[in-house]
């Protein structure tokens, strides 16, 4: 299939999505697999007894009372820390893996992930403490560190501009495939007595044997490699991967856009400057919201959360794996939309969906579920009913696209570290929300959901006034598409117009 990709500004660059691009897009976007099996793990195992009872008894005590506090009975900081500490990990290596990703390129940063990742599943599948195994949360939080950085940056410098957005997705789309597995292997594993949370937290380890092996097949991309110097490589890698012949005038482009990177010194200051400031402020504030619809408080918890409003441990765990394919499913609605509906259509529209859909099972918690009992039959069915509901709103717009935006948006001389920064970001409000958010909801329980709904609103004026559309635009070229002509953003080009880069001046 050919495309050929332009916009009102830019040279038209002619493109095929071959099979070989194809392949190497599923191959990397492994590492999201890995990432999203770790989410949706985390949270079937900490209602395992077994595993509650060898490492957290405590908390295992307190389940069994029957009358407990519907809201507190999971409320132990260090059952939330064997969660959190994995994003703590994370948000601490994508800097190394940020300078990894420039010095060595995107694809060895991803094999140093799958590494991690066997490392980390080994501790933790085999724990015989509770050292041993945040001491193995800890290295799987470096391998999503490292594959966090690494693939959707190599899925936005492989792909075509007019297809970059349902390509990108397919990161997501395979997070989203993780915690679906997850869940269905939590499923089946919490009969499994007394092991099987030791099964669950062991599967990881098969699709980072994937990543492994399979990023030996895969390619790197042009950017990364005109970008260390290494241009006949680039520009035979560029032609490779459009499948045509004409590769003269993007491969150009490129070189161009490794020129002026290669007169920045430090991309750290140089995020500091005015001119990047757009897309630094979009990345991270993109990277907050996406934590702060609620997301992962659902996903990390939903077993716990089912058992709150009254299913049974299997029915809890039964229904995570409903809202796991619903996720996985709607996220191919996002791929089809993002380079047709655009960004800000999916992001505005799922702000208004995902509001409703928190102040209905708020609505429903405060009315019908006190501290003690359980909601009815038909009350918790509509709970489980609008999780769904939520999670497809989040799985075609704000899950995917605060990967995509910032991957696409920082030019190349700030994008390996404005993109680090973005995926700290992520990882320290992920951190935040799986520490606090089973304190929270103890502390303010049915209240949780309009919290979080008041957040959804702030996040959905800040995509309508200050996201700008970056559909089918190449992706060396979003300051004079993008910035430049935006009502907000255009000041700060204005003004690193009128005092130049220092940086750039001397070279």
């Amino acid at each position: 299939m050919a495309v050929v990709v332009t916009n009102a500004n830019a040279p038209a660059f002619e493109a095929k999505m071959t099979v070989y691009v194809f392949i190497c897009v599923m191959i990397a976007a492994v590492g999201g697999l890995i990432f999203g099996y770790d989410i949706g793990i985390s949270g079937g195992v900490t209602a395992m007894d077994d595993f509650l009872k060898e490492f957290f008894p405590a908390v295992w005590e307190r389940k069994r009372h029957v009358h407990e506090n519907n809201y507190c009975k999971y409320d132990n900081q260090f059952l939330q820390l064997f969660t959190s500490s994995l994003y703590l990990a994370a948000l601490v290596a994508s800097f190394v893996a940020s300078a990894i990703c420039s010095k060595l390129g995107r694809k060895p940063t991803m094999q140093f992930a799958s590494i991690f990742f066997l490392i980390g599943v080994g501790l933790t599948a085999g724990a015989v403490n509770l050292v041993m195994l945040i001491i193995g949360r800890l290295f799987l939080g470096f391998g999503v560190g490292f594959g966090n950085q690494a693939v959707p940056l190599f899925l936005s410098e492989i792909a075509p501009a007019q297809l970059r957005g349902g390509l990108n997705i397919v990161f997501q789309l395979m997070v989203t495939i993780g915690i679906l597995i997850a869940n269905i292997v939590n499923y089946f594993t919490a009969t499994v007595h007394p092991h099987g949370w030791r099964i669950a937290l062991g599967g990881a380890g098969i699709p980072a044997v994937i990543l492994l092996f399979g990023s030996l097949l895969i390619i790197e991309t042009p950017t990364s490699l005109i970008e260390r110097n290494k241009n006949e490589e680039g520009k035979e890698a560029l032609r490779k991967i459009r499948g045509v012949d004409d590769i003269n005038d993007e491969y150009e482009s490129i070189v161009h856009a490794c020129d002026i990177a290669r007169q920045v010194k430090d991309p750290y200051r140089k995020l500091l400057k005015p001119a990047s400031r757009p897309p630094l402020v979009i990345g991270m504030l993109l990277q907050f919201f996406q934590q702060f619809t609620g997301i992962n408080a659902i996903m990390f918890y939903a077993p716990v959360l089912f058992q709150t409003v009254g299913f049974g441990s299997n029915a809890a765990l039964l229904s995570a794996v409903v809202t796991g394919t619903i996720n996985v499913l709607s996220t191919f609605v996002g791929i089809y939309l993002v380079d047709r509906t655009g960004r800000r259509f999916l992001l505005l529209q799922s702000s208004v969906h995902m509001l409703i859909c928190h102040l209905i099972i708020g609505s429903i918690l405060a009315k019908d579920l006190g501290v003690t009992g359980t909601l009815g039959r038909a009350q918790a069915l509509v709970v489980v009913i609008f999780v769904c509901v939520y999670v497809m709103g989040f799985a075609w717009s704000w899950g995917p696209l605060g990967w995509l935006i910032p991957s696409e948006t920082f030019p190349l001389e700030t994008r390996s570290a404005g993109f680090a920064v973005a995926v700290s970001c992520n990882m320290f409000f992920t951190f935040l929300i799986a520490q606090a958010f089973l304190s929270m909801l103890c502390g303010m329980r049915y209240g949780i959901f309009f919290f979080f709904a008041g957040w959804i609103i702030v996040m959905g004026l800040f995509a309508l006034f200050f996201i700008p559309e970056t559909k089918g635009i190449a992706i060396d070229d979003m300051r004079e598409s993008v910035w430049k002509p935006h009502w907000f953003w255009k000041r700060y080009m204005l003004a690193e117009d009128d005092h130049p880069d220092v940086e750039k001046r001397s070279a």
